[in-house]
């Protein structure tokens, strides 16, 4: 297995991977502290197949194109295949999970085959996204993949058991509203969704369903919107982009201009040459020199 990309948040790791084989793969994994959802990103293998540990030695259940392999039990896998597959792994901290839900469910046999085969468009959806993201890293990156992290540790509990979430009531007070408005005011990189519940004295997933109630909008969209809005400040006041790159937390300059232009549509430089100032400049035309000297 090779590892192509990789992103890491708080509560969750994204890894984008090629599987090379030399002859039919046969596996065994098991995780004691995270979740791991996979996503098959070409087509998986027909013959993928899976047995998890407590079932009999013999009995192999197909593997989907989304599967989950659950915390503390052991999941054999194999195919008869050998072609080589692209798939994105969402490894989801245990821990945060059992803060959403206080609860797994139990591990039962209906479970365990829900959990080999995921039909669930949500999910499917959540899965692309941190493909996509781990692929070019944007603005806020880090608290996007949380964000998508969480939604897809619901969606997933629910497909398999629609559980009942507690109700949030209403959204945010004005103190904690501004308190986040604060903190984005700051031209610096992106706050996590953990540092901006520990200012609203919330949990992540209160501050999550609280912040969709008050703003309309996730606290990710909310958060990138803000910091597009200083990439192009600072684009106006004539920043260098590597500079602009390095005060919103990116790598490179060159995620940043990828950044900006899947936000926007245009890159640093186009952004910059339709800003009306811009423009004036470019058409002020210096006086002759024969002009000059008759003045």
């Amino acid at each position: 297995m090779n590892v192509e990309a990789e992103l890491s948040a708080p509560s969750a790791q994204v890894q984008l991977v090629q599987y090379r084989f030399n002859e039919p793969p046969e596996s065994v994994v098991r995780l004691d502290s995270h979740i791991r959802v996979e996503l098959c990103l070409n087509t998986r293998h027909h013959s993928a197949r899976a047995c998890f540990a407590g079932w009999r030695s013999s009995r192999f259940e197909r593997i989907g194109e989304v599967f989950v392999v659950p915390p503390t039990i052991e999941m054999a896998a194999r195919s008869d295949e050998d072609r080589s597959l692209e798939s994105v792994i969402c490894l989801l901290e245990l821990a945060p999970v059992l803060a959403l839900f206080d609860r797994l469910p139990e591990m039962s046999e209906r479970f365990l085959l829900l959990g080999l085969d995921v039909r669930d468009d949500n999910v499917r959806h959540g899965m692309l996204r941190l493909a996509d993201e781990a692929r070019h890293p944007g603005f806020a990156s880090q608290i996007l993949v949380e964000s998508i992290a969480s939604q897809v540790s619901v969606d997933l509990l629910r497909y398999g058991l629609a559980l009942p979430e507690r109700s949030v009531q209403g959204g945010l007070s004005p103190w904690q509203l501004r308190r986040i408005e604060e903190r984005l005011y700051e031209v610096r990189e992106a706050p996590s969704l953990q540092e901006l519940a520990g200012l609203c004295g919330f949990s992540v997933r209160q501050l999550t369903r609280s912040f969709r109630i008050a703003r309309g909008c996730s606290v990710g969209e909310h958060v990138a919107d803000r910091q597009i809005g200083h990439a192009k400040r600072l684009l106006a006041a004539e920043e260098s982009v590597a500079s602009i790159a390095g005060t919103l937390g990116f790598s490179s300059s060159s995620n940043f201009c990828y950044a900006f232009r899947r936000a926007t549509g245009l890159t640093p430089g186009q952004y910059r040459q339709s800003l009306p100032s811009f423009r004036a400049i470019q058409h002020v035309r210096p006086a002759r020199p024969e002009a000059l000297a008759r003045a």
